[in-house]
């Protein structure tokens, strides 16, 4: 039996995936919870074989729950998934270390197969978003632009894009005031602008918010 707890702000959503593992056999839902605090509480007590993390999680957000999750319980994998924009922010889950991604406006056949492919290690994106990651659907040519932008200035990014100041982005993040300030800067030149206006823009063009 692959033991699954989803951690899901959204409670229909973890009515939904609760009712697909339990019509499938070989999976054992062991829990389920809505923040990131309530998760670490979790796994303090009990070793799931795979956390279904979504990416926008209340306390922490995704990617730094999934940190925390690779250095404190190294033999929990992470499936994340999500809403938001897939091109971006799945690159950016498994360069943080998740094994798989998947979006919420994936078909519910694919949250078996995602589940068991991670529980046993192996990699988990669909086809088409693999299609997607590795070129541009106008161009069809190989996409680089979100190579350029690493895990932790989408982070920045999407937090700035949200409203949020650079202190506020710190405590966030749990970075210093004066690292954000410097990921900002890293991130205008990366994108090719000059001001907050702009970059806000750009932030605005690939969909994160």
């Amino acid at each position: 039996m692959i033991k699954v707890l989803i951690a899901d702000n959204h409670p229909i959503i973890r009515m939904g995936v609760r009712k697909v593992l339990e019509s499938a056999e070989g999976f054992e839902l062991i829990d389920e919870v809505a923040t990131t605090e309530e998760l670490f509480e979790k796994l303090k007590d009990t070793t799931p074989d795979v956390v279904m993390l979504e990416m926008d999680i209340p306390n922490v957000n995704g990617i730094a729950a999934l940190r925390r999750i690779k250095k404190d319980y190294a033999d929990v994998k992470v499936l994340m998934y999500s809403g938001q924009s897939e091109d971006v922010y799945a690159l950016s889950a498994i360069r943080a270390g998740a094994f798989g991604y998947l979006s919420k406006s994936s078909g519910v056949e694919y949250i078996t197969a995602a589940v068991t492919k991670v529980s046993e290690g192996s990699m988990f994106i669909t086809n088409e978003l693999a299609q997607r990651l590795a070129f541009d659907e106008g161009t069809k040519k190989p996409r680089r632009f979100f190579r350029k932008l690493s895990t932790r200035e989408i982070e920045v990014l999407k937090l700035l894009a949200s409203g949020k100041r650079n202190k506020e982005v710190a405590l966030g993040l749990n970075l210093n005031e004066k690292t954000v300030s410097t990921y900002k800067a890293r991130l205008m030149k990366k994108l090719n602008v000059d001001n907050m206006v702009d970059l806000l823009q750009q932030a605005k063009a690939l969909e994160l918010y």
